[in-house]
């Protein structure tokens, strides 16, 4: 038989052994192990330690995790894995996944077997062959041959337990009855599960060692049940006895867990244990009591007084450590809660300080206006409320962290509780060092002479906080003090820092205002004083770039009287310059000193230095009048140089000479004008007379159209023979252009002489200026005279705008003579045609293509309006809009009717 076949159940059986004592077991070795949740519970049950947790997964991944976390727990216990990786055992390699079981076996069934300074196997053997030596025809030299015939294993039952074994009984010859008894009672009355098949191990010719061996070291384990039962409460006591505190509450509740592990999952099979040991005693000192055979003695060590007295110490050690536990687990929950108020009181603290510092140093106040200052000082006010609200917040910190750090376990508090630090109140803005400086004597830490450690300073806490403090003191010891010192220091430091900070930048603001108010001050003097004197130089710059065009001598005497005013006003205004320039330097001055970066010009004015300067330079060119010298600043020579006084004086002359010059010259003017108008006083009348007599001929009407051409043609000889002046000409010439148009008018139209007279006499008579034209309201006049409903309604007002269209298409606001015939002769002679009727609505529409209902209803009288309206198409052009009516199409088709 293959040794594969006689380990696989073997096996199996072992494994069940101790999985049941979680309340599991395997079927299939093979199977059953692959997604290792099994395997960690195995190695747990009997290592008595926990394992990782494992994951719950199905997927390969997570079955390789969980495999791999028992391999690395078997290699973490001196075990050296060769060839046996996760993969093999996640995928059922039956090879891989039996020798990985048999490594556990010698592990933890077989290595820890010490008999006689021998272990492992040599001692498991040397421990057999002591218990049968008694027993004939038991020579147990191997695991294989040497339990054939079964009587070596009825011989440990016997050695051990003599009442469920009758040895004598058995036959050599018989070894499958002999193998089938020892399993049976082993299985009954042993809790030995059967690992082996009597048959296999009879028709093979060598036994499976590792089967055997497993199988033995089962009885190893139990009869050595005192032995172990000591060794492991050996074993416990020192776990149950270390006292050593963790650092966090998870460590500690870690433990805890753990102990509670011990109680419910290691130590009721170690009470059973004990309690089948104490029947298993009892019952064989009976036994060997009724057989008068002498009573079983342990050796030393492992007597029953010895179990109960470990048993008895185990249960000391026990109540000890679970007081221990619950207690250090309330303590550090306190510890927690208090470490955490300080991490929250900080981080808060914290939050809050961030970017504090950098505010405070900004110096913002170098480039701010006046306004801007006065905004920080505000904003800095409502900081330092701020700050003060938090300072309750620092105390608090610092109270805490004393605690976390200074406690005396074993002790009761000191006399002065000590913490970092307390802070003045901010009673005075104006204190040294500022409200917000923390007292000499309550810096955060002082140096320990002795131990060279960071000490806090001793002041009297909070009273909100000694009611917590006095709890605490005497139970509490945080581990991590050290770091919660280190943070409330930097805490305290960053609050005396933002404390100076505070002040002084408090003290910078004051005093960036008061010079801002000065510099404000000097800027509002210099604009009430630069705006007059800016607009004195522009005045002074139009008057001296002024050109001499003049033409009478009153012009150029005034000029030269104006001049010696100007000049007598340089010196005083040279000085005012002066004066505004210096408040200006003066404002520089005290901001350059102070560090004060001003932003922007004045903002009282945009007249700037460089301007008053500029314009004042060109005030000294002008006073050099025509000349054309000029005086930039200083660069011209002492005797070219207008900007003082003398230099003024030097140019008088000059200008004088001048003026004198431009004097003669219009002197000069003056005779040839006098010469001019006595000519033209003679010429003048005549040329009066005759326009009128012009003006007699075309309005008069005296005579035919012919008879006047005839007489204005006589006037257009005659004057171009006298004189070649332009204007009358001009006025003979359109004259004879308006009469021959009326002739051609006249006879176009049929009209008679008696019309035209009548024409012209409506015309004339509303021409009250007598300019040849009507203008639109003397037109009107006219229309009414005449007939015409143009009144002012809606309807009038339509009708005379679609007339005046006609007479003066130009828009040009008269009309003129000729037009007017023009149109009279049209009302006279015809009747309406279909261009009239388009114009007349293109009127009314606004210029429009199309007209809409509500416009025709709004010209026209309702009856008219519908008549349109029913009778007019729907406007298809591209400017169409919504309810358009085509006008053209009515109008071309109504030409001629008389309902229009």
């Amino acid at each position: 038989m293959l040794p594969q076949l006689q380990e696989r159940p073997t096996f199996t059986a072992w494994c069940n052994s101790h999985l049941r004592k979680a309340g599991t077991q395997i079927e299939n070795i093979d199977e059953d192990f692959r997604d290792g949740l099994k395997l960690m519970l195995l190695l747990e049950v009997i290592s008595g330690e926990r394992l990782p947790k494992p994951e719950r997964g199905k997927m390969r991944v997570h079955k390789i995790n969980n495999v791999n976390k028992a391999l690395d727990f078997i290699a973490s216990k001196g075990v050296k894995l060769v060839s046996i990786g996760a993969e093999e055992i996640v995928d059922g390699n039956a090879k891989m996944t039996l020798g990985m079981i048999w490594t556990i076996i010698l592990r933890f069934a077989i290595q820890d077997i010490s008999v006689e300074e021998t272990s492992a196997k040599e001692g498991l053997l040397l421990w057999c062959q002591r218990k049968t030596a008694p027993y004939k025809n038991v020579n147990v030299q191997n695991f294989h041959i040497s339990w054939k015939d079964g009587l070596a294993f009825n011989a440990l039952i016997h050695r051990h337990r003599p009442e469920l074994i009758e040895y004598d009984k058995l036959r050599k010859d018989d070894p499958v009855t002999n193998l089938n008894n020892a399993f049976e009672v082993a299985e009954k009355y042993l809790d030995i599960p059967k690992m082996l098949d009597a048959e296999d191990i009879v028709n093979t010719a060598r036994p499976d060692e590792k089967a055997i061996m497993t199988y033995v070291s089962s009885f190893y384990h139990a009869f050595s049940g005192a032995q172990k039962l000591l060794e492991w409460i050996r074993r416990t006591i020192p776990w149950l006895e270390d006292r050593v505190p963790q650092k966090t509450i998870q460590e500690m509740q870690q433990k805890l867990e753990d102990f509670r592990d011990y109680r419910r999952v290691h130590k009721p099979p170690k009470v059973q244990e004990k309690c089948q040991l104490e029947i298993n005693f009892n019952t064989l000192q009976t036994k060997l009591r009724l057989s008068n055979r002498p009573a079983f003695m342990p050796s030393e060590g492992r007597m029953v007084s010895d179990i109960n007295n470990g048993w008895q110490h185990l249960e000391q050690a026990e109540k000890g450590y679970e007081e221990w536990l619950l207690n250090e687990i309330r303590r550090l929950e306190r510890l927690d809660h208090l470490a955490e108020k300080f991490r929250q009181k900080a981080s808060i603290h914290e939050a809050w300080t961030d970017g504090k510092e950098a505010m405070l140093k900004h110096r913002d106040y170098e480039t701010a206006t006046l306004s801007d200052i006065k905004a920080l000082i505000r904003k800095h006010e409502a900081f330092e409320s701020d700050l003060a609200a938090h300072q309750d917040r620092v105390e608090q910190i610092a109270a805490i962290a004393q605690e976390l750090k200074y406690v005396d376990t074993y002790g009761s508090p000191p006399a002065s509780l000590e913490f970092c630090p307390q802070f003045s109140a901010p009673a005075s803005s104006h204190t040294p060092g500022g409200p917000y400086r923390m007292k000499p004597s309550a810096r955060i830490l002082n140096t320990n002479e002795e131990h060279k450690e960071p000490r806090v300073a001793s002041v009297h806490a909070p009273a909100h906080l000694l009611g917590l403090i006095s709890v605490l003191y005497s139970e509490l010891d945080y581990y991590d003090s050290h770091n919660v010192n280190t943070r409330c220091q930097k805490i305290c430091d960053q609050w005396d820092a933002l404390g100076s900070l505070t002040h002084s930048r408090r003290e910078a603001l004051e005093k960036t205002e008061k010079q801002l108010e000065t510099i404000d001050q000097l800027h509002l003097e210099y604009a009430k004083r630069a705006a007059p004197f800016n607009n004195w130089m522009e005045s002074a710059m139009e008057d001296l770039q002024d050109m001499f065009i003049v033409h009478t001598i009153e012009e150029i005497e005034g000029l030269i009287s104006a001049h010696d005013q100007f000049k007598s006003t340089l010196p005083d205004a040279d000085r005012e310059r002066e004066a505004i320039l210096a408040i200006h330097k003066e404002a520089q001055r005290i901001a350059e000193s102070n560090h004060i970066k001003l932003s922007g010009s004045n903002p009282y004015t945009t007249v700037t230095p460089q301007i008053i300067n500029s314009k004042w330079e060109k005030v000294g060119q002008g006073t050099l009048g025509m000349q054309g010298l000029a005086c930039p600043g200083g660069k011209l020579p002492p005797d070219l140089c207008c900007c003082t006084s003398p230099q003024v004086q030097q140019l008088v002359p000059k200008r004088d000479h001048a003026l004198l010059e431009e004097q003669s010259k219009q002197q000069s003017n003056e005779h040839l004008r006098r010469q001019f108008a006595s000519q033209a006083n003679v010429v003048g009348p005549w040329i009066q007379t005759k326009m009128e007599e012009i003006g007699r001929i075309s309005i008069e009407m005296n005579g035919t159209l012919e008879d006047q051409l005839s007489h204005l043609k006589q006037y257009e000889r005659s004057i171009h023979i006298r004189v070649g002046w332009e204007q009358l000409l001009t006025t003979i010439a359109r004259t004879i252009n308006e009469v021959e148009n009326q002739i051609l008018t006249r006879d176009a139209k049929g009209i008679s002489q008696e019309q035209m007279q009548e024409f012209r006499a409506s015309f004339n008579h509303f021409d009250k200026d007598h300019g040849g034209a009507l203008g639109p309201e003397e037109f009107k006049a006219c229309l009414i005279s005449l007939g015409y409903d143009v009144e002012n309604d809606r309807q009038g007002d339509a009708e005379f705008n679609r007339i005046m269209s006609v007479v003066d298409p130009n828009h040009s606001g008269l009309v003129t003579f000729q037009a007017f015939i023009d149109f009279m002769s049209r009302e006279t002679t015809d009747t309406d045609t279909a261009d009239q009727v388009i114009a007349s609505f293109k009127v009314l529409a606004g210029d429009k293509n199309f007209i809409t209902a509500e416009e025709l209803r709004r010209e026209l009288p309702p009856d008219q309006a519908e008549y349109c309206i029913a009778r007019m198409a729907p406007y298809q052009g591209p400017d169409a809009a919504p309810g358009a009516l085509d006008y053209k199409s009515f109008s071309t088709a109504l030409y001629g009717e008389s309902d229009l």
